[in-house]
């Protein structure tokens, strides 16, 4: 790669296979200007509804804002909710190939009521338990018979049930057996099955969740101890822990360092774990050095955080800033 238009340029070759937890994201917003008298409660004057993929289907979204071509590989319920969400990416131009109707299931769906950029409550509606062996045969089969237009496998996981862990190693398996790299966005349940991938990339909270441990990010020799940690407890060839509002730390084993944050009008966090690891992925794949896909990646997280809600990356916003970026230029 010689400039950040080839980079851009690059992504639009690949094909993601996303598995993963699919959510659909619902939302009521409107102005709360006075207390119910049936309870003190406030009432929301609804001004707008509306509904958004979300969970692995955010990833899609964000990898198809870039120019790749994503596929989502899930189980949703067979109810009005896996209609809408087929709906959806129907209207959002993705393929529903890799989507499974499950009668053994519900789909997730997240409502959540605001008053102005205020959130009053979030309503979930999920199924959390491990899929049945018929679903779960049903997954596998579509991730083998869809692997060969791919790559790159992005696993993202919310603990909803999706993925388990067979599905983890046999999904490694094949993927490692064409070649294809693998990044990982893990929760508690599954945390330590992924082993052997080539990226595994974590927050801060889950890090501490997935491994019982407790440290402050902000204490460099803290920090350093906790990835030497996940290192000893998950196998992978890159490592990425991301730290908020401030930055994002890699480790390959080989290089590893800290890349702090940008200046932002932060809104909302929702999604940026989505938005870092599907940069970071098709990044991956262009064999880029691993300090330049960590800053790319930190520049993206941060810029969707100064907007409400769960949305995907502004392509032409990225790249106006990558090509202004001092560490992204070292490298190009």
């Amino acid at each position: 790669m010689k400039s950040i238009e080839e980079v851009f340029e690059g992504f639009k070759d690949k094909t993601v296979l996303v598995v993963g937890d699919v959510v659909i994201d619902y939302y009521m917003r409107g102005k709360a200007s006075k207390i119910s008298k049936e309870a003190p409660v406030p009432v929301l004057a609804l001004e707008k509804k509306e509904s958004r993929l979300g969970g692995a289907a955010n990833v899609a979204m964000n990898l198809r804002a870039l120019g790749a071509t994503p596929i989502l590989c899930s189980v949703v319920g067979d109810d009005p909710d896996g209609e809408a969400f087929e709906q959806l990416l129907e209207y959002e131009n993705m393929p529903n190939k890799g989507i499974i109707r499950s009668q053994n299931r519900i789909t997730t769906t997240k409502l959540r009521i605001t008053s102005g950029l205020q959130h009053l409550i979030r309503v979930d509606n999920e199924d959390v338990h491990p899929l049945i062996d018929l679903d779960q045969k049903s997954l596998l089969h579509h991730i083998k018979n869809l692997l060969d237009e791919c790559d790159l496998v992005i696993f993202e996981d919310y603990d909803k049930g999706t993925i388990n862990p067979e599905v983890i190693e046999e999904t490694i398996k094949l993927a490692k057996s064409k070649n294809i790299p693998i990044a990982v966005d893990p929760k508690r349940r599954n945390f330590t099955k992924y082993q052997g991938v080539s990226l595994f990339k974590v927050n801060v909270a889950d890090l501490q969740d997935g491994l019982d441990i407790e440290f402050d990010a902000l204490d460099e020799k803290q920090l350093a101890n906790a990835a030497g940690q996940l290192k000893e407890n998950v196998a992978a060839d890159n490592y990425f822990i991301t730290l908020s509002k401030n930055g994002i730390f890699y480790d390959s084993g080989k290089e590893s360092g800290k890349l702090n944050s940008h200046p932002r009008q932060i809104v909302e966090v929702l999604g940026a774990g989505d938005t870092v690891i599907s940069i970071a992925g098709l990044c991956l794949t262009l064999g880029l050095p691993l300090e330049f896909i960590a800053e790319m990646a930190n520049i993206g997280g941060g810029m969707v955080c100064e907007l409400p809600g769960v949305v995907p990356i502004d392509k032409e916003k990225l790249f106006q800033e990558a090509k202004e970026n001092p560490i992204l230029k070292k490298y190009l």
